[in-house]
């Protein structure tokens, strides 16, 4: 599985921007689809995870986003995006998708993980 993250940029404080990540993969559907951040000199912290739960998807979100991010899939473009609104200077950081290709309750911890993509940098200016 390859993942190609883009959409990163420079935006101002209170700036909407939306993240894709695109996969490769036949059966991306099945796939625990994640996004998670790093910023310099920190650890990587899980944003924003949708993985399949019976004939749906159930959506999870850190605490420090909820409300104001929003994941979601197109699996005809075998593509998840996160639409990020009202970006704070401390969202800064490189945000890399990732994906999971077995079946785990788990959806926060990067080594449950097993694709990643290489990252796109988001910076908020205040």
């Amino acid at each position: 599985v390859q993942l190609q993250a883009s959409g990163g940029g420079l935006v101002q404080a209170g700036d909407p921007l939306t993240l894709s990540c695109a996969a490769s993969g036949r059966t991306f559907s099945s796939y625990a689809m994640a996004w998670f951040r790093q910023a310099p000199g920190k650890e990587r912290d899980f944003v924003a995870a949708i993985r399949p739960v019976g004939a749906t998807y159930s959506t999870y979100y850190a605490d420090s986003v909820k409300g104001r991010f929003t994941v979601s899939r197109d699996n005809a473009k075998t593509t998840v995006y996160l639409q990020m609104n009202s970006l704070k200077a401390e969202d800064t950081a490189v945000y890399y998708c990732a994906a999971r290709t077995y079946w785990s309750v788990a959806y926060s911890d990067t080594s449950t993980y097993n694709y990643w993509g290489q990252g796109t940098q988001v910076t908020v200016s205040s």
